[in-house]
């Protein structure tokens, strides 16, 4: 039986369509997926001839597309005067059934609007939130949303922890996922109106909630589902992007200053590394855009080829794990979850 088959936007990202198509072509070299790759078909041919060595396979094709929504567009405007621009072919071709998923590394508006005009929404789901996987201290934890959905009402955030527990049973195989909520202290009544509300209804939701989680708990690993609006949780993730990289900065500064530093960290690299790839955003590739009547991923606009891979593979595991019929029957009963 033929793997998934995931529609990539070949022009989405700050490196494409060079490490888009490099990405897809190791995907179908290494993984049973098939590469839908939408764009300009020209210039996308002559890319993947350079990269595959002169030779395409049957796993990986072309849908022509001369239209793309670049970084900086309007997304309403861009989608509006581009009806084949790549991001919503990818989209329709879910929607036809020609795909199993859609992965994009473009602008993250101009996904979400696409995804949700031809998908429309799962029943129970009020807003589309984009889930992703961060690392803790015992593991990792659902974030959601960090990005989709800016501002959000109080049952926005209750179905956000109803689709982050299952997306965390699902993906990191939790039978019970502990669900917190980010707000500015502990106690029930701390926050905006909107937390404080938000924490009523998901106290009422039937999930695992563990109650209210501070900044300082983000990658403590006490709970497996983080709950926010699209704006907080995206500055969240993007500090905590900067932080790890500012860390390596200052950790490589602070062992080339002596002889001994510099033997302790060649003794201690494989320990560095390994910590470094729990925190790369490359191991995953793309995270889920939860809440939708299709499968569509959204992928780091600098990702290079192993982030393009990394994200192929984890759409087609979750095409193959039925993520939008869990994420459903999730909806439609919380008890599900479990």
């Amino acid at each position: 039986m033929p793997g998934p088959r995931i529609a990539v936007d070949a022009m989405g990202g700050d490196f494409a369509p060079r490490e888009v198509i490099a990405g897809a072509v190791a995907a179908v070299r290494e993984l049973d997926v098939s590469v839908i790759l939408v764009g300009p078909a020209d210039q996308l041919t002559a890319e993947a001839h350079r990269v595959a060595g002169g030779r395409l396979t049957e796993s990986l094709s072309i849908v022509d597309t001369p239209e793309f929504i670049s970084m900086d567009a309007a997304p309403r405007e861009a989608l509006r005067r581009m009806p084949r621009a790549s991001v919503k072919m990818a989209a329709e071709m879910v929607a036809r059934g020609e795909a199993d998923g859609f992965y994009s590394l473009g602008h993250t508006g101009a996904t979400v609007l696409a995804a949700h005009a031809a998908f429309g929404m799962l029943e129970g789901a009020e807003r589309p939130a984009i889930a992703v996987l961060v690392p803790t201290l015992d593991g990792s934890a659902v974030l959601l949303d960090t990005g989709a959905t800016l501002d959000c009402r109080p049952v926005h955030l209750r179905s956000f922890g109803v689709m982050g527990a299952a997306y965390a049973k699902i993906a990191l195989g939790i039978d019970r996922p502990r669900v917190g909520l980010l707000s500015v202290g502990e106690e029930a009544g701390k926050g905006t109106e909107l937390v404080r509300e938000a924490h009523r209804l998901l106290s009422a939701s039937g999930l695992n909630f563990v109650g209210n989680l501070e900044a300082r708990d983000f990658f403590s690993g006490r709970a497996d589902v983080i709950v926010c609006d699209g704006f907080t949780g995206n500055v969240a993730l993007k500090v905590g992007e900067g932080l790890v990289d500012a860390m390596e900065v200052l950790l490589k500064k602070e062992l080339a200053k002596s002889l001994t530093a510099r033997l302790g960290g060649r003794l201690a690299k494989a320990a560095f590394m390994r910590v470094r790839d729990r925190a790369d955003a490359a191991e995953y590739g793309g995270a889920p855009l939860l809440g939708l009547k299709g499968l569509a991923l959204v992928g780091h606009g600098r990702s290079k080829a192993r982030a393009v891979r990394s994200g192929i593979a984890t759409a087609a595991r979750l095409a193959e794990g039925q993520l939008v019929s869990r994420l459903g029957d999730a909806l439609r009963d919380p008890a599900n979850v479990w």
